[in-house]
């Protein structure tokens, strides 16, 4: 691959002249070596001068030099010239034909795939509260989640996607009170996750002139820990009905799980993990609860267990992570939450070293910002009511369907229904991917439908256009890569080069935003394309031949790219 062919080159000068000189290195260094913006810059361009120079005090312009003429005495049939532009930069102009010989490679999509890692990685997303409607606020962590955990298996990764449900907690005591004081059960079964959501408001706007009802509540949850055979089968109950409405909305998403376990699963743990937290004098008591402080790493300290001896989030949390090291010797795992959970998550992972649970395994929290609506408002609540997921999916399938009714009039229901599903689907996650996932996105349904550019229906659109072209292509015969000499085939030709370096940044960095960015662009060099270049008029049968090899290269990767954002491509739109 020609890119790693000028990092190879620019190595191997390194190490020549760090012998020649004496020079002190690092054993492992980065060499940054990115597309140029400009034509003028040339092919690629490097910052390894400047980045030398922070290590061996010399001037940038003189390193660059320095290697520039090095990397010149290898006489690499690649290179047409290097240039040195300030404070540093190397500019590398490659021949046409270090792009055309590429072409065959193109052809294998799989090509980027990695060696299989021993250790998985964990992705932990979506995780919704039982008894709760899934609202627009678990969109984010839900398609966020989910592209990771595709970019990790496209990548070789054994990943284990994880939903971990909020179904313990002080709140199932006061939903257990509110059901047992206010209850119907024919109603509750009719609409279960709307009733029980009706409850708890009640229990909360009763309490505010009735402060007896918390203590009640805080009573029946510690009767639910301690097994109240009642308290148990009604939280049992209200956990099934909550898992089945999950289901269908994860099912509409297209989205599946691994593991969906909640904080329930970790109760038997409870007891041994807080022993062992006073063992280790980690914990100890404040005002009748447990605590661990966290002072000297500049954080407040960490609530563990209450008075009444009833657990926290954070103690079956806790349990939950020593359970997965356990499991599975995890290499990483991520939570993928929300910024406002940055200070918790701080709390976990410095327990987590305290205990050294985790020495090999990395704790990433996975940030992301809030959804707004059209008027940049926090897109939450309407008139005090849940946004529920339903209602958003039901809206964006209502909004597609119009816009293929209008495109399509004389298509089967079914056939515009069909459609329509896919390109809602698509346009909500890539709304939510679009943008570095720890900026606040914007919520537009008319915007994201959008046919012109950086949106999902555009991505689409542009796949549809080209497989409709290599349909109608003869079957593939003998071609000339030498043939593609045009500007915007040598530009295709490195954007499709450049799918596994922006795959590994994505993974890397943890930002799927990277890949649709990248999508975007290499959309638009196909377009331009054919609205220049009228491929299947092309008379030179060798030529057309290899002009249609690289855009099916081209489609399979665009292909590709949206699969692993969760997007389904279309054959017409």
């Amino acid at each position: 691959m020609i890119k790693e062919e000028l990092k190879n080159l620019i190595v191997q000068a390194i190490k020549t002249i760090a012998l020649e000189r004496n020079w002190s290195l690092p054993k492992d260094f980065d060499i940054p070596l990115v597309i140029s913006e400009e034509k003028n810059y040339g092919d690629y361009s490097s910052t390894i001068a400047l980045n030398l120079s922070k290590i061996i005090e010399q001037s940038p312009i003189s390193l660059a030099e320095l290697l520039a003429a090095e990397i010149n005495k290898q006489q690499s049939v690649a290179i047409k010239k290097i240039e040195i532009a300030k404070p540093g930069y190397l500019n590398f102009f490659l021949t046409q034909h270090a792009f055309q010989k590429e072409l065959p490679r193109l052809k294998d999509i799989s090509s980027c795939r990695k060696i299989k890692h021993k250790s998985p990685v964990i992705v932990e997303y979506s995780s919704p509260n039982i008894a709760k409607p899934m609202h627009i606020g678990h969109l984010r962590s839900t398609i966020i989640g989910d592209a990771l955990a595709n970019l990790y298996q496209f990548l070789g990764y054994r990943t284990i996607r994880w939903n971990y449900l909020g179904d313990w907690g002080t709140q199932f005591g006061k939903l257990i009170t509110a059901y047992k004081l206010w209850g119907n059960k024919k109603l509750v079964q009719q609409d279960p996750i709307n009733n029980l959501l009706a409850l708890y408001r009640k229990f909360h706007q009763e309490a505010k002139n009735n402060s007896d009802l918390e203590t009640l509540a805080q009573e029946e949850f510690k009767k639910l820990e301690q097994g109240d055979k009642i308290n148990r089968k009604i939280w049992s109950w209200f956990r099934a009905e909550s898992l089945k409405e999950f289901y269908t909305i994860y099912h509409a998403l297209e989205i599946k799980f691994d593991v969906i376990k909640g904080e329930s699963d970790f109760e038997k743990d409870l007891a041994p993990l807080i022993k062992e937290l006073k063992n280790k004098k980690l914990a100890q008591e404040s005002q009748g609860a447990l605590i661990i402080p966290l002072e000297k790493f500049g954080l407040p300290p960490a609530l563990i267990q209450k008075a009444d001896e009833a657990s926290l989030y954070l103690t079956r949390d806790l349990a939950n992570l020593i359970y997965r090291l356990k499991k599975y010797q995890p290499e990483q795992i991520l939570y993928v939450v929300g910024n406002e959970q940055a200070l918790y998550f701080e709390q976990l992972f410095t327990i987590a070293k305290l205990l050294n649970i985790a020495p090999n395994t990395q704790l990433e929290h996975i940030k992301f910002g809030l959804i707004l609506d059209a008027e940049k408002k926090k897109f939450s609540t309407r008139e005090g009511e849940l946004i529920t997921l339903n209602e958003v999916i039901n809206k964006g399938l209502e909004n597609s369907l119009a816009i293929i009714k209008e495109k399509h009039p004389q298509w089967p229901i079914a056939k515009q229904k069909q459609l329509a599903r896919i390109i809602a689907l698509g346009a909500l996650k890539f709304n939510d991917l679009k943008s570095f996932r720890t900026s606040n996105i914007i919520f537009n349904w008319q915007q994201m439908l959008n046919f012109q550019g950086n949106s999902s229906v555009y991505l689409q659109y542009t796949y549809a256009r080209f497989h409709k072209i290599l349909s109608q292509a003869p079957k593939p015969q003998p071609y000339d890569e030498n043939l593609l000499t045009q500007d915007l085939e040598i530009a295709l030709i490195k954007e499709l080069l450049e799918f596994e370096t922006v795959i590994g940044k994505s993974t890397l960095e943890y930002s799927p935003h990277l890949l649709v960015t990248y999508l975007l662009s290499l959309a638009d060099l196909l377009n331009k394309y054919y609205e220049t270049i009228p491929v299947l008029k092309e008379a030179n049968i060798k030529r057309r031949h290899s002009q249609l090899l690289l855009l099916q290269s081209a489609n399979l990767i665009l292909k590709q790219g949206l699969e692993i954002l969760g997007i389904s491509v279309v054959k017409e739109i």
